[in-house]
Parts: structure tokens; sequence; C-alpha cells
């Protein structure tokens, strides 16, 4: 290989720079300057082509990142591009959104700071869209095979994609009245502008992807008509039934769960609303959950105009550096400040929820302090006090797939941590269905959706062929891999 033998020794790790706060909170454009070439090229000779690149481990996708960066040192941005679209469907997605488990196992990270591989993804295909490498591939014929995915979030838009390519007809439903699910009403548009959406749906429309949004299955169209109407089903339905907070004052008015106030927010970025549902202008914003949806909603509050955003995290303040606990390649959890939390906003940790205050409508939260004592979290006496709240929203995380008539329908069963069961090859206990994404994996990253959604796209070509020439990123050895 060709790339800088020294490069991760002649230069730092570097990003694009952040469009100043005072004038992002004012619009809703994702938030990073561009990146000049001639630092790119530099950030991608920074990777060492080591011998056993744990990168390629770390991504569940298994991207083949050496290769891509030695290709953006040389200027090949085609055959970067291609390097890229053989592993990831969608790397305009996880370039955004992914958490990048890829550099914390980065050989570099041991010792200095990791290469910015996701810097280097975003990119690519960033400039692969503006120069027209990246075009629709449809299959050269049919299999007579019908398949219907169920959901349109990254797991099933990836398992509707790889499906069109192998021949099958696919038909994709999604009961929203657009296509994208949590993509396109859960992340805020200065997090990842939804024009990187539409622009898929249209590559995968010229492949032959029929998509059916505005169609909730187990309402609109029953499970069973489904089954009949196709020969195989991928349900790719996320987990979308939120965690709840059951202390005393829940009921008052003023406290939403967080997708109960995200998808407001994008419709009028997307012109369907004149002003969002849920409005928090010189309101006092308390956000209970720390992780990337907490700050989601904090970025939005502060868009809006919030008077003050506080967001609340019940464990411990989390080490800014690696602690042994997590020991290289392993993903750690830091200390971590998003674009969000950089635009303002009080962050608290240690810190649990014992009641809201208020007569009809939420007026404060009254919280205390908590420590771990023999592993467990307790309250640490004479710490409690009271925090206005005009508006709270809740993002405590996701339980598994909603409960309702699309799981009954399907009657399929469910593992004990409540999501859809499946095996080694997808497959869930009815014949013919199949499950992706955090339906049945829990509640995940973007990159593993996409992983789940590739796999699954392979055993269901498989059931219906008999073989398959799908990749498949996640095998019995690495689907329990936790990032």
């Amino acid at each position: 290989m060709g790339s800088n033998p020294r490069g991760f020794i002649a230069s730092d790790r570097e990003l694009p720079t952040r469009r100043p706060v005072d004038v992002r909170i004012k619009d809703w454009r994702e938030v990073y300057n561009e990146f000049p070439e001639v630092k790119l090229v530099e950030q991608a000779g920074r990777c060492m082509d080591c011998g056993i690149p744990f990168c390629h481990n770390g991504c569940p996708l298994g991207n083949l990142i050496p290769e891509w960066n030695e290709l953006v040192f040389r200027k090949e941005w085609r055959e970067a591009s291609d390097r890229l679209h053989a592993t990831n469907n969608f790397p305009e997605f996880t370039g955004r959104l992914c958490p990048a488990p890829c550099e914390a196992a980065c050989v570099v990270g041991i010792s200095g700071d990791a290469v910015s591989i996701k810097q280097v993804e975003v990119s690519i295909i960033d400039r692969a869209w503006e120069a027209g490498y990246v075009q629709a591939s449809p299959p050269e014929r049919l299999s007579g095979k019908t398949v219907a995915v169920v959901g349109s979030g990254p797991a099933g838009l990836a398992a509707a994609q790889q499906l069109a390519r192998a021949g099958h007809t696919v038909a994709v439903f999604e009961r929203s009245d657009r296509i994208g699910g949590l993509l396109r009403y859960g992340i805020p548009e200065f997090k990842m502008e939804k024009h990187h959406i539409d622009r898929r749906i249209a590559q995968m429309e010229e492949e032959g992807v029929k998509f059916r949004p505005g169609v909730a299955i187990g309402t609109d169209m029953s499970a069973k008509d489904l089954r009949n109407r196709y020969d195989a089903v991928v349900l790719a339905v996320g987990a979308t039934a939120w965690r709840d907070l059951d202390v005393p004052g829940r009921e008052l008015v003023g406290i939403h769960q967080a997708m109960e106030y995200l998808p407001g927010a994008n419709r009028v970025q997307l012109g369907d609303y004149d002003a969002a549902p849920i409005d928090v202008r010189d309101k006092h914003v308390v956000v209970i959950g720390g992780g990337d949806t907490g700050a989601d909603c904090l970025g939005t509050a502060l868009r809006q105009g919030a008077a003050s955003v506080t967001q609340l995290e019940i464990m411990p303040t989390p080490p800014v550096d690696r602690p042994a606990s997590a020991p290289w390649p392993t993903y750690p959890m830091l200390y971590r400040v998003t674009s969000a939390h950089e635009e303002g906003g009080v962050r608290e940790y240690a810190v649990s929820t014992k009641r809201f205050v208020g007569q009809q409508h939420v007026e404060g939260i009254e919280l205390v302090n908590v420590e771990f004592v023999n592993g467990r979290l307790e309250p640490v006496a004479g710490t409690e006090r009271i925090i206005p709240a005009d508006a709270v929203f809740l993002a405590m995380g996701f339980l598994g797939p909603e409960k309702g008539s699309l799981v009954e329908q399907f009657d399929v069963a469910l593992d004990e941590r409540g999501n859809i069961s499946r095996d080694d090859a997808f497959a869930s206990s009815q014949p013919g269905v199949f499950v992706a994404g955090d339906a049945g994996r829990g509640q995940s990253l973007i990159v593993w959706a996409i992983a789940e959604g590739r796999s699954a796209a392979a055993h269901v070509d498989r059931y219906l062929t008999g073989a398959s020439t799908l990749p498949e990123p996640i095998t019995p050895t690495t689907r329990s891999l936790v990032v």
C-alpha cells in the first residue's frame, strides 16, 4: 500500500469545524463546515494499514476501512466509493449518525488519537453523490419471488435494497406518511438533513423497490393478508416501545416522551406545520436521559428558543479517558460533548427524579443525588431539591417493539427481553417471517441496523432460492458483539 507510513506520527487527528453556535442555533442545517480535501487526504494518511485491522472488528458492517483510507490518500474517489459501498448501503447515514466503534478499535488509538474514520467515510460518500458515482444497480433478471419489508428504518431499507438487487420483487411498508422511520422523524435536521434519505429512496425505486407509506400492518392490512401476498416477510419495525417514568406527578400536562416531541419539530422543517405542536420557546426545559436522544431534544429545544435546558442522567459522570474496565479495542463509555451540548444547556449526572411538581401543568422536578452502594444506586440523604420545569421530555431509551396488533397477528415468539425472537438465520418462529434490526436485537446503533438488514437479506434470499451470494456481515460469532 502507498499511504504515508509516518502519517499517524506526523499528523494529528483533525475534524471539520462546526459552524458558530450563535449562527447555527438560528437554523436547522447540519452543523459542520466543509473539510478541505488537503486535510482529508492528510487524515486518511494517518491510517497505519495494520496487519490485523481491528477497525474491521469494531464495525458490525466489517467496513474495509484501511482500503478506502488508502484510496482517499491517493485521491481515487470513485474507487473509494466502490469499496465503501461494498459493505455499507448507506454510508451517508452512518457517517453522520454512527458513534464510530471502529475508531474505538483503531490501533493508532492505543497510544494516541484514533484515525478520523467517520469523517473520511462521510466525505467519500458526499463526494460520490456530487460526482455522480452513486448509481442505481437494478438486477439483470427477476427471480419471480416477492418480499414484504415492514418498517423503513435503516434495517428495513438495507434489507430491501439487498433483496431487490438479488432480483426479488420487494415492497416496503411504513405506517408513517413518509419513508425513513426514525431517520426521518427521530433524527433532527441539524444532525442529518432529510435530502440524504430522499435520494436513497429515489435510487432504490430505480432498482425496483416499491414503497408503501401510510400502511400500518396489523391495522390497515392484516398480517395474514400480507403473508398470503408475499413469499417472505421481513419485520424491521424497530424498538419503539419507549421507557416511561412512573413517579408521582407523571400525569401533569407538559411531560412528553422524546418521540412525541422530536417528530413535530422535524415536520416543521418538512413543511407540514407552520409551528411545532410542542414548542418550548421561553420555557424552562428538562430532558431526562443522558443519551443521544436526550441530546437531540436539547438541540431542538435550543433552536426553538427555550429559556433554559437541563439534561439529567442517573448514572455518574463518565470518564474523559478510556477506563481500565473498557480496554482497547472495546467501545468505552466516555464523557462526550456533542454539537448540541456545545450549544448550551446544563448536564447533571448521578441524579434521580423523585416526583414532578405542579397543579395541572408541570412546574418543577424534585431531584435527589444518587450513588452506588453495594452495586445499587441509592439516594443520598439531604440532597433533595426542586428545579423549575415548564416542559419535560423523557429520553430514557426503548424497551423493544410495540406489543400491538402487528406482533399479535404475526403470532411470533418473543425472547426474554421482549424482542421478537429469531434464530441464527434471522428467522422468527413463523416460517417465512424474518426479523432484522432493533425489533430483534433491541435498541442499538444504526450501524448494527444496516448490518442486520444486510444479513437478514442474505438468509431471505437463501430461503427463497436455496442459495445466496449476498454478503452476510453478521454471523453467529459476531451477532452478540456489544458496542
